[in-house]
């Protein structure tokens, strides 16, 4: 019974040193996955410049509801651990990253643009106009602006872009979870008052379910016309 009893707490010992390696390695590699997102904000760090503001927005696809954006500025050196591409986390790792962003963001602000004014503007521009009004709603002053994909005009020469920017640099992977989980928020509200469309869990995106529910109950006045004049040839 000794030796066997032994053999258990033996085989228990180098199983919790197997599992505790395996978290230092995980540990490590977090750490060096979040350097490479921060090498963006350390060359700007670097040189001088103290308030980075990540860009993003989430929302220009579906054919519903705003294109909503946001902006975070972070303090130096802050890499927030678990932060990745929104679209890449599961809704309740986002949710709680979202958190932890808010408590320890030095600036955040958020925007968005309507479904009309989408309608009215055309999606390119309606994205740039919720982003615009997301710096505008920070409360310190960006000195550089570093946004997801192509050139903002309207954000001035302070801002860089940067194609995928939501996979490669942690202020605008930030930004982006921001960006999804107030307008994820937002398209649970809105669901309570039209339920008819599965707004709670299709965001409004064309799943086949939406897109049914058009076709059954017509549009909303969160329907973006213009979308479903393409995509459905309903109207």
């Amino acid at each position: 019974m000794g030796g066997a009893g032994a053999g258990r707490m033996g085989a228990r010992a180098t199983k919790a040193a197997a599992a505790k390696a395996k978290a230092t390695a995980r540990k490590r590699a977090e750490t060096r996955r979040l350097k490479r997102l921060l090498a963006r904000e350390a060359v700007l760090w670097e040189s001088g410049l103290e308030y980075i503001a990540g860009v993003d927005e989430a929302g220009c696809g579906p054919l519903a509801g705003p294109v909503v954006a946001a902006a975070v500025i972070l303090p130096r050196g802050l890499a927030v651990r678990g932060v990745d591409d929104s679209k890449k986390l599961l809704p309740h790792v986002r949710e709680a990253l979202a958190l932890e962003i808010r408590a320890r963001a030095l600036a955040l602000g958020v925007g968005a643009a309507s479904a009309a004014e989408v309608d009215r503007l055309n999606i390119y521009r309606a994205r740039h106009l919720a982003m615009l009004r997301a710096v505008r709603r920070l409360r310190l002053e960006p000195e550089r602006i570093l946004v997801d994909g192509r050139p903002v005009p309207c954000l001035g020469e302070r801002h860089e872009a940067i194609v995928d920017g939501d996979a490669l640099v942690h202020s605008i992977a930030c930004a982006s979870i921001i960006a999804k989980t107030v307008r994820d928020r937002l398209m649970r509200k809105l669901a309570l008052r039209y339920p008819l469309y599965g707004w709670e869990h299709n965001a409004g995106y064309a799943t086949a379910e939406h897109k049914g529910a058009i076709e059954r109950n017509g549009l909303t006045p969160h329907h973006r016309r213009s979308f479903i004049d393409v995509q459905l040839q309903l109207l």
